[in-house]
């Protein structure tokens, strides 16, 4: 690999003079620019990243670090996390915890290692360690989707408890009043907003919940799955509010194999909008907003603390997306009991 030394010895001038051709950081003649320049694109020439940071004190690089990277939700809010950061001219790190917070832990310091501008951190569940270590972090930090206890940083999330009480209420105003409620880890502050809002929208009608119609499981397809077969093999609900999409993708399949129709038999709601389901059949009824968009913006707020457009050291900011109802083809109205003899007729 070419050095520095390399191109200026084929250029036939001083190695400082390479540097500031590179950087831009004197005027040079535009004769030794031209000569420069081309021994750059002879020798392919690639300057280090590493020496310019050092000067610069800056990589334009931000780390971005998820609890699950097969989990659609993440898929997406990285890809809106690099939109971003594109528009700014920066590059993203990604790692990925498997919910595992040692994990996340020791990618942390991998992260900071790497001399990152900024990070953007989608938590592994509770974690008082990597709250004390973040909170002595020299990098601007935003805090997406699940919030960290103890740690004043930026946040950026959708509103979870309004969007599990709008999900709630398309189930109650659809008939149904026999509702199950699949929720993720019960550790999570994500899991207990959004179950606080199914109870909300529950209590706001005066409805009351069967024994066993709310089912702790993990964020994903098996999980909701597992959780749907428990409860239609016993609560046998005729709606299900799943607390994110990817386990209504399970319930989905837990009621096909019983042969129960969706809609008809029992509906199902999710909650994210994740691309995926739009493609399932039948179509994923949900709440929430672009999840791309929650990451775009969460690069943005990142950049304005790195670029000094927002004061460092002020205390985090929240910012909230309003989530909204998309009623696609899983959820319908409830059959009642007249309509099923007037069918028979």
């Amino acid at each position: 690999m070419a050095t520095i030394k390399d191109v200026a010895a084929v250029a036939g001038v001083s190695f400082t003079t390479v540097s500031h051709v590179v950087n831009n950081s004197r005027p040079v003649s535009a004769d030794v620019r031209t000569k420069v320049e081309r021994a750059i694109r002879e020798l392919n020439y690639v300057p280090s990243a590493v020496a310019r940071s050092l000067k610069a004190r800056a990589t334009a690089t931000i780390g971005l670090l998820v609890p699950n990277g097969t989990n659609p939700y993440f898929a997406e809010l990285a890809r809106g996390v690099e939109d971003g950061c594109a528009q700014k001219g920066y590059c993203v790190f990604f790692c990925n915890s498997d919910d595992d917070p040692a994990k996340q832990r020791s990618y942390l310091r991998v992260l900071q290692e790497k001399r990152i501008d900024g990070l953007i951190l989608a938590s592994a569940g509770e974690d008082a360690v990597l709250a004390a270590t973040l909170a002595e972090a020299r990098e601007p930090l935003v805090v997406v989707d699940r919030n960290i206890e103890g740690l004043d940083a930026d946040l950026v999330q959708i509103d979870h408890e309004r969007g599990a009480w709008l999900a709630t209420r398309h189930l109650i105003e659809l008939g149904h009043l026999r509702i199950g409620c699949i929720t993720g880890p019960v550790s999570t502050a994500v899991s207990a907003m959004r179950v606080h809002g199914f109870l909300r929208a529950m209590a706001g009608r005066g409805i009351e919940i069967p024994p066993g119609a709310i089912v702790e499981s993990d964020f994903s397809g098996s999980g909701g799955y597992r959780a749907a077969a428990q409860l239609l093999d016993t609560v046998r609900p005729t709606a299900i509010f799943a607390c994110n999409d990817m386990m209504g993708i399970g319930a989905l399949r837990a009621a096909a194999e019983r042969g129960l129709s969706v809609p008809g038999d029992c509906s199902v709601i999710g909650f994210d909008d994740i691309e995926f389901g739009h493609f399932t059949w039948p179509t994923l009824s949900t709440v929430g907003q672009s999840v791309r968009a929650l990451g775009e913006m969460a690069a943005l707020t990142l950049i304005e603390r790195i670029s000094g457009a927002a004061e460092a050291g002020a205390p985090g900011r929240r910012r909230l997306m309003a989530p909204r109802l998309i009623a696609r083809e899983s959820t319908g109205p409830l059959v009642s009991v007249s309509d099923v003899k007037s069918l028979a007729a």
